[in-house]
């Protein structure tokens, strides 16, 4: 059992190094200026590089978007084709030249299209009160006070408010003596989880406490249906928790045959072994690998990592139509950002800026290509997996797949 070290709680350069020494680390997890890296996280003592791989061009036509008010619907005001190369922090044989693989045959094929239909991030406070009918009179009552909270927030009654957190719809949802309350927000191009923390609980502990008829005797800020860095049907059907974005191309039969070396009865007859896969196991998504191409990019660009559970809840169609195969895939709850948190650190801020999404008023075009990038390894994995006996998919693992 290790001795109890004295901490040094600071991130200044005194305390990193004294942390360094005390566990006797050197090389090149603390051989950095680690400076930048000071306000990112507590008990700072090293780094952990990731090799970044970049892949492309995605050939991709992007939706410019905006929240109409008051209601923050997403409106769509333009659209335009782009290249673009993305940054993947990974360490995993196999998956840049998959994607890059699935993103030539969509290239080949007129590129991708990508879609915003939905943005929000939700806090699900929960209420306790002694008995169903006390809960049910409260959720009743906190229905109707959509456009007073909104007043109220935006009158910043409270310190430390954010003005960029918009309230935009309340939900209940009530269990015997419990009324969970669904506060969802739009946070402009922040996650904004923070934002909405702040918020939710100045509504709770404020208004709620001055204004509501019946008191609870407990709230709490989360009462776990708020879908943070969780899988969840509510989030994978309705969206809610992030940006529901949807990327589809439409391969050509040329492009699978001498990109992909496959077929299109291939890929159907694996769609459908795959959905009911996917069905009969209870799995929360209807697709292959979305999880992988994701992280790879939240690493690179400073996403939180820990959101990757969310957003990688994904559903993938394939359909025969006139002139080859539409594939299309659906992130209902894509957690992105481009200003905030992990993304104004400098390595972030470069990949970021690779892409053009670095700084404000880009988050739309971060979310469309991620999902883009997600639909070009799922387009590669599932090629690979669909040729007779999965021979692509094993070759792919055992050339590429490291020490054996």
């Amino acid at each position: 059992m290790a001795s109890r070290i004295r901490w040094p709680r600071r991130n200044d350069p005194n305390s990193i190094r004294a942390r360094q020494e005390a566990l006797a680390l050197d090389g090149s997890v603390v051989d950095h200026d680690l400076t930048p890296y000071a306000k990112a996280t507590e008990a700072l003592t090293g780094v952990a590089p990731v090799p970044v791989a970049v892949v492309g061009p995605l050939d991709v036509e992007l939706g410019e978007y905006e929240l109409e008010e008051p209601d923050g619907t997403v409106v769509e005001r333009a659209r335009a084709s782009d290249s673009v190369y993305v940054p993947l922090a990974n360490t995993e044989g196999g998956l840049s030249i998959s994607l890059a693989r699935g993103a030539r045959a969509a290239s080949e094929s007129g590129g991708f299209r990508t879609y915003v239909i939905r943005d929000r991030i939700t806090r699900a406070s929960a209420f306790l009160f002694a008995s169903a009918a006390d809960s049910t009179a409260f959720a009743t009552w906190i229905e109707t006070q959509l456009s007073e909270m909104r007043s109220w927030l935006e009158g910043q009654p409270v310190a430390g408010l954010s003005k960029h957190a918009r309230l935009r719809e309340i939900e209940t949802h009530v269990v015997g003596p419990v009324c969970h309350v669904m506060y969802a927000y739009s946070t402009g191009d922040a996650v904004g989880m923070n934002m909405i923390t702040r918020n939710s609980y100045a509504l709770n502990q404020v208004f709620v406490a001055e204004h509501a008829p019946i008191k609870p005797e407990r709230a709490y800020l989360e009462g776990n249906m708020g879908g943070d860095k969780k899988i969840s049907h509510r989030y994978f059907e309705s969206g809610g928790h992030g940006k529901t974005v949807i990327a589809e191309c439409t391969l050509t039969e040329e492009a699978i045959r001498r990109v992909l070396h496959t077929s299109i009865d291939e890929l159907i007859d694996l769609t459908f072994v795959g959905t009911h896969g996917a069905v009969a196991s209870g799995m929360q998504s209807v697709a292959f690998t979305p999880a992988t191409a994701i992280a790879a990019i939240f690493i690179a660009t400073g996403q939180d990592v820990g959101m990757v559970g969310t957003s990688s809840m994904a559903h993938g169609t394939a359909r025969r139509v006139d002139g080859g195969l539409n594939v299309a895939i659906r992130l209902a709850s894509l957690e992105v950002a481009t200003i905030g948190g992990g993304t104004t650190l400098p390595y972030a801020r470069s990949w970021l800026d690779l892409m053009g999404c670095q700084g404000t008023g880009k988050v739309y075009r971060l979310a469309q290509i991620v999902a883009a990038a997600t639909l070009s390894l799922e387009i590669s994995a599932s090629a690979a997996m669909a040729t007779a006996g999965s021979e692509n998919f094993y070759k792919a693992h055992f050339e590429r797949g490291g020490l054996r």
